[in-house]
C-alpha cells in the first residue's frame, strides 16, 4: 500500500491536498511554501511541473509557470524539490504534469526518477486513460498511484473506464473549466460525487474553485473524501512572495482555517 492508501485508509475526516507549483516564485520561495503548507495542516502536496502550454490551469497557475520556468526549473530540479520535501516529511506527494514532460523525459525513465526521488503518485493532466498503457505499466513497477481526472462532463461509459484504471483517489473536477479560486462553490461537484460513488472504491477528491472553509464543508456533507485546493494557496505564494516569513504565516493559517472545516 502506498502513503496515499494508507493515508485515506486511516483518515476519519476528508483529506486536504495542498497544491503547489513546484519552483514558484523561486526554488528558496518554493521551501518555504512547501514547508508551511505541512506545517499549516496539509495532508496530501500536490505539486505541479511548470509547463509553458498549460490548459487545464486558469491565470493564477498559468503565471506561476511562467514565473517558474523564468527561475530555472527543469524537470531535474523538479525532482530535486520532491527530494528536499522527503527529507523533512513523509507526507505524500502527487506529480501533476503534462504529457509533453513525462514523454520527452522517457516514460519509464520518469516513472523510476519519481519513486527514487520519494513522489507516492502521478496525476498526467492531458492523458485519456485509453492512451495510459505505458505510464500505468511503468506506475506499477515503480508502485506509484496512477491518478486519473473526471469532469462533469465525463460520459457514463468513459466514467467507468476512468474509474477502473487508476488508483491512490479519482480527482473530481468541480466544473468545466479551468482551475481558479472562485467565490461560489459549484452546483456540479455534489452531483459529479453522487455519479462517480457507486462506480468505484477508489476515495472522491474534489478540485477546482475551492477557496473557502465553507466549500470545504459543503463538500465533506456532500461525501467527498478530499479536497484539493491550488489557486488561492498559489496566490498567497505570489502575492508574498517578497517577504517569505508572511508567506509562510499566510499559508499555514488559510490551510488551518479549510482543515478545520473538514473537522478531526
Amino acid at each position: 500500500m502506498t502513503r496515499i492508501g494508507d493515508l485515506f485508509g486511516r483518515l476519519g475526516r476528508p483529506a486536504f491536498i495542498a497544491y503547489l507549483v513546484a519552483g514558484h516564485p523561486d526554488t528558496a520561495g518554493f521551501t518555504v511554501a512547501a514547508r508551511a503548507a505541512i506545517g499549516g495542516g496539509a495532508d496530501i502536496l500536490e505539486l505541479g511541473m511548470p509547463f509553458s502550454d498549460p490548459v487545464a490551469d486558469g491565470p493564477t497557475i498559468q503565471h506561476a509557470h511562467t514565473r517558474a520556468l523564468g527561475a530555472g526549473m527543469t524537470v531535474d530540479r523538479y525532482f530535486d524539490a520532491v527530494r528536499g520535501i522527503r527529507e523533512v516529511s513523509e507526507i505524500p506527494i502527487v506529480l501533476m504534469v503534462y504529457c509533453n514532460t513525462v514523454y520527452r523525459r522517457g516514460v519509464e525513465r520518469f516513472y523510476h526518477e519519481a519513486r527514487e526521488a520519494g513522489a507516492d503518485a502521478v496525476l498526467i493532466v492531458d492523458m485519456p486513460p485509453e492512451e495510459g498503457e505505458r505510464a500505468l505499466a511503468a506506475a506499477r513497477e515503480n508502485q506509484l498511484d496512477q491518478v486519473f481526472l473526471v469532469a462533469p462532463s465525463t460520459s457514463e461509459e468513459r466514467l467507468g473506464l476512468v474509474a477502473g484504471s487508476g488508483s491512490g483517489f479519482l480527482y473530481l473536477a468541480s466544473l468545466l473549466g479551468v482551475t481558479g479560486a472562485r467565490d461560489r462553490l459549484s452546483g456540479e461537484a455534489s452531483r459529479l460525487i453522487g455519479r462517480v460513488r457507486p462506480r468505484t472504491r477508489l476515495p472522491l477528491a474534489v478540485g477546482f474553485g475551492i477557496s473557502r472553509p465553507e466549500h470545504a464543508q459543503a463538500l465533506k456533507e456532500a461525501g467527498a473524501d478530499g479536497i484539493i485546493v491550488g489557486s488561492a494557496i498559489v496566490d498567497l505564494v505570489e502575492t508574498h512572495a517578497g517577504d517569505p516569513d508572511r508567506m509562510a504565516r499566510e499559508i499555514r493559517g488559510f490551510i488551518t482555517g479549510m482543515r478545520d472545516a473538514l473537522g478531526d
